[in-house]
């Protein structure tokens, strides 16, 4: 009888190993039908670790995704010991939500600091330019063009927050999330941002 992937989770499907090396054998070969057999075997497991440890939903998506983003960039670098690649794709995932966890603890701190600065002192205006208008209104024309181009929720975020000047509070009650999860929000929507900028 073939060796068989333990049943690593509720629902996880039970796959013999000899099945197994067949399909990521293919990936080797650049097959991605034979990637998509094995997120189909393992990707719902791989999610359930990874939300165990983030606890939220899109957090462990975006884990999940770059998860299996990282094991096809270095499938040629896995070699079978007597175990399911589950384990090897489980502890990238782990490393994943740990990168996840670390950035929010950073974010957090961040936020906590820049909080409790004191607010500074205005600095002095000079005499605007006489092209000033123009330059600003072009400014803000690119500024919505690279918005539009933004996931809609990223965008909401950086309008309430830098357009709109709101409280992280007001900008956390308005996409009814919690003030930790709107600064990790505004965290990705300024990195996603930089992608579309300049228009």
């Amino acid at each position: 009888m073939p060796e068989s992937v333990p049943d690593i989770d509720r629902g996880t499907p039970v796959v013999p190993l000899d099945e197994e090396r067949a399909v990521v054998e293919r990936m080797k070969r650049g097959d991605r039908a034979a990637f998509a057999v094995l997120y189909r075997w393992y990707g719902d497991a791989i999610f359930r670790a990874i939300v165990a440890r983030v606890g939220q939903h899109e957090a462990a998506e975006d884990c999940l995704r770059d998860t299996f983003r990282q094991a096809l960039e270095k499938i040629e670098s896995f070699t079978y010991d007597r175990q399911s690649i589950y384990w090897w794709l489980r502890r990238i995932a782990v490393n994943k939500a740990m990168d996840v966890h670390r950035d929010r603890k950073r974010d957090r701190n961040l936020a906590e600091r820049a909080e409790a600065e004191p607010a500074a002192s205005p600095m002095p205006q000079a005499a605007p330019r006489p092209d000033r208008g123009v330059e600003i209104e072009e400014t803000s024309r690119d500024v919505e063009i690279s918005l539009s181009r933004m996931n809609v929720r990223y965008a909401q975020a950086l309008r309430l927050r830098l357009i709109e000047d709101r409280t992280r509070e007001e900008c956390a009650a308005s996409l009814g999330v919690t003030v930790g999860n709107f600064d990790v929000i505004l965290h990705r929507a300024s990195k996603a941002f930089k992608e579309v900028w300049p228009p």
